[in-house]
């Protein structure tokens, strides 16, 4: 039977999935019907917790098309960020460091915890690094190499490690896009090394060889530093 509890526990359902990322920004979820059946309760609870998420903003409707995943989780916690960064170039080697410490994690925790689902999406997205650099088509292998970035993340099973991941990621890679073609000039210039080091962490991951996983990582991002900021050494993290 309905009412106020039930209704609040789905929507506390739903905001867990939210926040694992089940369903990512942009993306339609499943049906009344669907949720309500693996929920277990009547679509009229479903509707009235999908209402509340929706006048929350983290969910949008849209008319005869569905019900999909708003932005706002993913940019709300660090968009302030964006024009700071934007306008003030020496923040790149703090973003950095802060990949090389946060990405370290991630690899380490991906390689322990990733689901025959996580390496599936992350070997699709190792062929299509390759098949792209064989091609010579450097725009969609830097579009790769940061979806290949977020699937890790995604593996990583960490809610926190997830959002700050794809922030922070999706932030550099717009700053270096706007800033300068450091990024292309990176890829032209060292493309090779880099899907070496792409291949071998999937190879760890796909292992089980957490250790090896962030020792690649870090190693992967201490190279883009040395490349991008030659005047700012990458430090030594524990």
């Amino acid at each position: 039977m309905g009412g106020p509890n039930l209704t609040e526990r789905i929507t506390r359902e739903l905001e867990t999935r939210l926040i694992e990322g089940v369903w990512s920004p942009g993306e339609r979820i499943p049906s009344e019907r669907a949720l309500a059946a693996s929920l277990g309760v009547a679509r009229s609870t479903v509707r009235a917790a999908l209402q509340r998420l929706v006048a929350r903003g983290l969910l949008k409707a849209r008319a005869a098309s569905g019900v999909y995943v708003s932005d706002r989780l993913q940019t709300g916690l660090i968009s302030p960020w964006r024009q700071l960064v934007g306008d003030h170039p020496e923040l790149r080697p703090d973003m950095l460091e802060f990949r090389l410490m946060l990405e370290g994690t991630t690899a380490y925790l991906a390689a322990v915890r990733a689901t025959d689902e996580d390496l599936a999406r992350m070997g699709e997205l190792v062929d299509g690094l390759v098949a792209a650099h064989e091609q010579g088509d450097t725009v969609l292998e830097s579009r790769l190499d940061g979806d290949f970035h977020t699937a890790l993340a995604n593996a990583s099973h960490n809610a926190m490690l997830r959002h700050l991941q794809g922030s922070v990621v999706k932030m550099l890679y717009e700053h270096i896009s706007l800033n300068n073609a450091g990024l292309f000039e990176l890829r032209e210039q060292a493309s090779e090394i880099i899907l070496a080091q792409h291949l071998a962490l999937w190879e760890a991951i796909r292992t089980r060889q957490p250790e090896e996983a962030r020792r690649i990582m870090r190693e992967h991002i201490g190279f883009v530093w040395h490349k991008l900021e030659p005047d700012s050494p990458a430090p030594i993290v524990p």
